[in-house]
């Protein structure tokens, strides 16, 4: 990024803000970790307080990419002392490196497993892993089909769609829900995660949860719909949807916000299709329930939900870290770095990247969960 280093961290925060479409379309961490300015214990601008140093491994979930370039460039410009580095190497890779002690913390698109939380109190020293929800948001469904601009699709037709039941873009189905449409006579091109997704298991957990006929497979980081053809990580699906006629595939609404990608108006039975927007989003992640318990904050979703105006194939990425027994190396660096994603500050820099800030009593949960990290 073209940011000089005597900009303030607003500044920076603008900057990265302005560039993030470009970073959208990579599949690599953030570039630039390097330190510059503050120190210690002593509070920066931007809600950030400095504690720590060192180097930060994280790494998960690619689909809070696009947030955490922006909140690592702001906390690289408060916090000389510490560099974090957080690979977007997807939701499973990411929960296997942490559970290995390899990082300081994950990033997931769904809560653990409870046979994950087991084998987390070996790396967790007389704890455990707990699930921090930290960024909330739709899942866009991105199309490439000439000629068509405005597309409507149910879970059932989406599911058959995926599970290569429909293979053909003038197909009834999708004439009955697009009357004015010129659909095309042309094969449909259905993208899937290669890689273990947090992404891939919302999506499917819509799929099953609002067309269960149709949808017959389990939810699943790993894909198990019929044909298809596969990408690594939301970059490498939103491109290949972006160059691909016919193409169609599931990704975060910052991918498809940067790559100028169509996205798909979901039929719930509410009054009017829903627009996959961060607003719509929010409405939805609002009927989620805390299932989480103690200081795990895991959350279930309403896929099913016909709410006017929810926008119902969403998710919430938490970030995964020990409540006790973290490395004494880097907890200081840890807590802080949480703290401020989780804070106003952090949080107001979502709904621009095409994300949903978390509710108000959620985050408030979240950093006073913090703060318990030992």
């Amino acid at each position: 990024m073209k940011l000089q280093r005597k900009n303030r961290v607003r500044a920076l925060a603008v900057g990265a803000l302005a560039v993030s479409g470009a970073l959208a379309l990579t599949a690599c961490g953030s570039d630039d970790t390097s330190a510059s300015g503050g120190t210690g214990t002593s509070a920066a601008p931007a809600g950030i307080k400095c504690e720590g140093k060192g180097k930060l491994r994280a790494s998960g979930s690619s689909a809070q990419k696009n947030a955490m370039d922006v909140w690592v460039q702001n906390y690289a410009g408060a916090c000389k002392d510490t560099e974090i580095n957080y690979q977007p190497t997807g939701s499973g890779a990411g929960i296997t490196t942490f559970l290995q002690g390899q990082t300081a913390f994950a990033g997931s698109d769904s809560a653990l497993k409870p046979e994950e939380v087991a084998k987390s109190q070996k790396i967790c020293k007389g704890g455990q892993a707990i699930n921090l929800p930290m960024v909330g948001g739709p899942i866009a469904v991105g199309y490439n089909v000439p000629g068509v601009d405005n597309l409507v699709l149910d879970a059932p037709t989406l599911a058959k769609i995926f599970d290569s039941q429909i293979t053909n873009w003038n197909d009834a189905a999708i004439k009955k829900l697009n009357p004015g449409a010129s659909l095309p006579d042309l094969k449909i091109q259905a993208f899937h995660r290669s890689d273990d997704s947090g992404t891939t298991d919302n999506f499917t957990k819509y799929l099953k949860g609002a067309a269960p006929d149709a949808w017959k497979h389990e939810p699943a980081k790993t894909w198990e719909g019929k044909g298809g053809q596969a990408a690594s990580g939301s970059a490498g699906v939103s491109s290949q949807v972006k160059q691909t006629s016919g193409a169609i595939s599931y990704f975060e609404l910052s991918y498809a916000t940067a790559g100028k990608i169509p996205t798909v108006k979901i039929n719930t039975g509410a009054k009017a299709p829903v627009d996959a927007t961060v607003d719509n989003a929010s409405k939805a992640i609002a009927e989620a329930k805390q299932i989480g318990k103690g200081d795990d904050l895991a959350l279930q979703l309403n896929y099913a939900t016909k709410a006017e105006g929810a926008y119902p194939i969403t998710l919430v990425t938490y970030e995964i870290a020990c409540d006790k027994g973290n490395k004494a190396a880097t907890l200081p660096a840890t807590k802080s770095f949480l703290t401020y994603i989780a804070g106003k500050d952090g949080q107001a820099a979502l709904k621009d990247l095409g994300y949903a800030p978390l509710p108000t009593e959620i985050a408030d949960k979240v950093r006073k969960t913090v703060a318990t990290l030992a």
